[in-house]
């Protein structure tokens, strides 16, 4: 069966959605959205605010991937997961949004700085309406541990200046409803000219010896293969894990690595899954004297912890969040435990109940219950990675998961950085605040103190702050993979529109970034429709 669209936009993630708001504000463009995971309505949790926990636990939300073996993290297999379904990961996610800092944009390429960006972050926001959660008795003493030891109070996380502060994040919500990027962009405009397909399994792009995107091949919810063939462009919003696999599995990549999967090159392009980062963090974690209040991640501090970092003056390398036990921790133990224990391989659907049963069993104990309601956490954040990894494909089948390397902490200063972000998160727990709350340290527990054993303990407990990035790397160089306006080079149709292109990930989280990337990319698609011949560009034909 084939059909025709203007557009079509493979992800209904947080780019996805972001650029089928753009592209269908003209009436007369027809835009599919095209995504994995099922529909939104179908789990009403990822619509609700106090939904989070329970979406991050339901097994049809998360897109389950492993890393190859991590050398610098004990040889483990890391989780590698994402949100599946309307929404994507924002649809799942603890709802922050953050732009980064002003000196994150300065890595950019011309075009992408934080004041070129700042117009689309001001219009993603005009309808996503984020907002800042009320403090809490606990949060306010944390505020005040920081003051402690030098940090400055911020009023404002999202005004670009991220150095040596401290405060309340922007979160995606309104009174008890989550508003990410499928609510703001698809479901409340409900412009007739969407059409979204879920269950839809993206097997690759149609392009012909021209180099022409003209469709997409993919399976339907009940499996039955389909073709839509578009008059436009496709855009790829896949994310940083998908993106550069469905350029592959197309013949866009690496030439020997693709003939080596049994993929035809039809372009061979070598950046296609390099220069894949991610932010890794470990998590402190103490027991108070009493119940903490704080029940959502709302308390986010930068901060340059590695004096001796090639950064530039006054950029933060290191993201330090406070974390509460009542917040998550029961729904974050029955997610991640199972990957922990059975990461890679050995995981299976039968490993992974039986994890989550003992977890059950554990919090019948009202000891741990009573454990968990005084414990709280400083998350440390790795947020200027210099390791770099890389994503190939396994085999020419798209059923099967590629290989994933995100290469952590191959470059020695990130491992310094942690260390020192490890001590900095310490010191905020060694405050007069925190010690008068209560701050008996749990893990990695008073007895690791050298660096050695903190080292150890990093790379046995490190993991994925979900914020993947940098597979289709942007830029004017020649081994860019996209262009500026996140098209490739000889081919036409087709633009990348999502996290893959970013060049280097800013300080904070992805979300923000990832729907302004897909708002601007679609923006220059509408564009080059009323003016095709735009110029400038390395990538027109």
């Amino acid at each position: 069966m084939s059909e025709r669209f203007d557009y079509v936009i493979i992800g209904g993630g947080s780019a996805g959605c972001a650029a089928a708001g753009v592209l269908s504000e003209d009436p007369a463009a027809r835009v599919l959205i095209l995504e994995r995971g099922p529909a939104a309505e179908e789990h009403p949790e990822t619509l609700r605010a106090d939904g989070y926990k329970q979406a991050f636990i339901n097994d049809e939300l998360i897109w389950d991937r492993f890393s190859e073996r991590q050398a610098s993290c004990g040889g483990q297999h890391l989780f590698m997961g994402s949100g599946s379904g309307m929404g994507g990961s924002g649809a799942v996610n603890a709802m922050v949004y953050t732009r980064g800092a002003r000196l994150d944009y300065d890595e950019w390429p011309r075009g992408w700085k934080w004041d070129d960006c700042l117009p689309h972050f001001e219009a993603i926001e005009a309808a996503l309406r984020p907002r800042r959660r009320p403090p809490t008795r606990f949060s306010e003493v944390c505020v005040e541990a920081a003051t402690q030891i030098g940090l400055r109070r911020k009023h404002d996380l999202n005004d670009g200046d991220l150095s040596g502060v401290l405060g309340y994040e922007w979160m995606n919500y309104e009174g008890a409803q989550r508003r990410n990027s499928y609510v703001a962009f698809v479901k409340e405009p409900a412009r007739p000219n969407v059409v979204v397909r879920t269950g839809a399994r993206v097997r690759r792009l149609d392009i012909d010896s021209n180099r022409r995107v003209h469709g997409v091949i993919y399976r339907d919810a009940a499996g039955a293969p389909r073709r839509v063939e578009i008059s436009r462009e496709v855009l790829l919003c896949a994310g940083a894990l998908e993106t550069p696999k469905l350029l592959m599995l197309s013949g866009i990549g690496p030439g020997a690595a693709l003939r080596h999967a049994g993929v035809t090159p039809l372009l061979e392009l070598p950046g296609v899954g390099e220069n894949l980062h991610d932010h890794p963090n470990v998590t402190l974690f103490f027991r108070g004297d009493r119940y903490v209040d704080l029940l959502h991640p709302q308390l986010y501090g930068f901060v340059r912890a590695n004096p001796s970092s090639t950064l530039p003056a006054g950029q933060s390398d290191t993201c330090l969040v406070l974390y509460s036990g009542n917040a998550s921790f029961y729904e974050a133990s029955k997610r991640m435990i199972p990957y922990k224990l059975f990461g890679g391989p050995r995981y299976g659907p039968r490993k992974r109940d039986l994890s989550r049963r003992a977890v059950d069993l554990a919090f019948r104990l009202g000891s741990v219950r009573r454990l968990v309601s005084e414990l709280y956490g400083v998350v440390v954040i790795l947020g200027k990675p210099k390791s770099r990894g890389r994503l190939t494909l396994r085999s020419d089948r798209p059923e099967d998961p590629a290989r994933l390397d995100p290469g952590y902490f191959s470059d020695p200063d990130d491992m310094r950085t942690m260390l020192a972000g490890l001590k900095r998160a310490r010191a905020l727990a060694a405050s007069p605040a925190l010690a008068a709350w209560g701050n008996r340290e749990l893990l990695p527990g008073p007895g690791k103190r050298d660096d050695r054993a903190l080292t150890r303990w990093i790379e046995k407990n490190a993991m994925t702050t979900f914020h993947y990035a940098g597979t289709c790397r942007m830029g004017e160089d020649a081994a860019a993979v996209v262009d500026t306006r996140g098209r490739i080079a000889g081919v036409r149709g087709l633009r990348v529109a999502d996290a893959s292109v970013t060049p280097w990930t800013p300080v904070s989280a992805m979300n923000a970034p990832s729907m302004m990337i897909g708002r601007r990319m679609a923006s220059f698609a509408r564009e080059e429709v009323a003016c095709p011949r735009e110029s400038g560009s390395r990538s027109w034909t």
